[in-house]
């Protein structure tokens, strides 16, 4: 009977994982899953700010979390996809995420943050990092580093 019950436990276990989208079948998928995760839940916790009383300063304090983890989960993306009109979309969200925040710091005056180390891509230095198009390179921009563009 404990046979029994411990398989019955384990098989639950193991269906939770699965139903919560934590079951993995390779490691490349287990790493993403753990970075996306964490990406996650520090995009939650910085959405949770205490309002302020400015409706425009409460926008910002929240969005730019928000952003800021899309760019977070599209380097996850990145670093572990394979898919390359997957990755392409995931550069792109980085950009465009990155813009939306510098425009909304300078709406408000806020100071931008100083550029930061590029972010390690989970490659070893002899395995490179696949770029999302043949012949460039593959540069995201680190996370919670906000570096302006020229048009």
């Amino acid at each position: 009977m404990k046979k029994t019950a411990l398989l019955a436990a384990a098989l639950a276990l193991g269906s939770a994982a699965f139903a919560a989208g934590k079951f993995a079948a390779n490691s490349e998928e287990s790493a993403f899953l753990a970075e996306n995760d964490r990406a996650m839940a520090r995009m939650m916790d910085g959405m949770s700010v205490k309002p302020a009383g400015d409706v425009d300063h409460d926008f910002v304090q929240t969005m730019i979390p928000h952003h800021q983890g899309a760019i977070d989960m599209a380097q996850a993306e990145l670093r572990h996809g394979r898919n390359e009109q997957l990755r392409r979309i995931a550069q792109e969200i980085v950009v465009e995420q990155q813009q939306e925040i510098v425009a909304m710091r300078l709406a408000l005056g806020e100071p931008l943050p100083t550029p930061g180390p590029a972010p390690d891509q989970g490659g070893s230095a002899s395995e490179p990092v696949r770029s999302a198009t043949p012949g460039h390179h593959n540069h995201p921009q680190p996370t919670g580093t906000i570096i302006e563009e020229s048009k």
